[in-house]
């Protein structure tokens, strides 16, 4: 066990690349946050905040509620393409309204030929 423990000790100590924008320079101390965590518990020396951060995490009222968010941004994908297929059905209505209006006489005429 020893050995994984140097290893996680051992994360820190290697440079990294800047990050070329804001998100991924994120990312980077995400990880180094989770490394700096992971380490601390295997060492016994993690404070309360991280152990219960981390036993969270692993519940399954976590899962659960990771679960739904998931479901949520389906509900709302679906949703936003919904009203994109509305508006492109009521665009083809009225385009077809205006279309049997003109046929019939009732409508604005686009003449395509001249009469001489």
């Amino acid at each position: 066990m020893a050995s994984r423990v140097e290893r996680v000790s051992n994360i820190g100590s290697s440079r990294r690349q800047p990050a070329k924008t804001p998100e991924a320079r994120e990312q980077q101390l995400i990880a180094a946050a989770v490394d700096r965590a992971e380490q601390q518990l295997l060492d016994g020396t993690a404070s309360a905040q991280v152990i219960t951060h981390y036993l969270k995490l692993g519940s399954s009222r976590e899962r659960l509620e990771q679960d739904r968010l998931a479901q949520e941004n389906l509900l709302t994908a679906a949703k936003i393409e919904q009203l994109k297929s509305q508006k492109e059905i009521e665009r083809l209505y009225s385009e077809a309204l205006s279309a049997m209006s003109a046929y019939s006489g009732n409508g604005p005429v686009e003449e395509d030929y001249v009469d001489d």
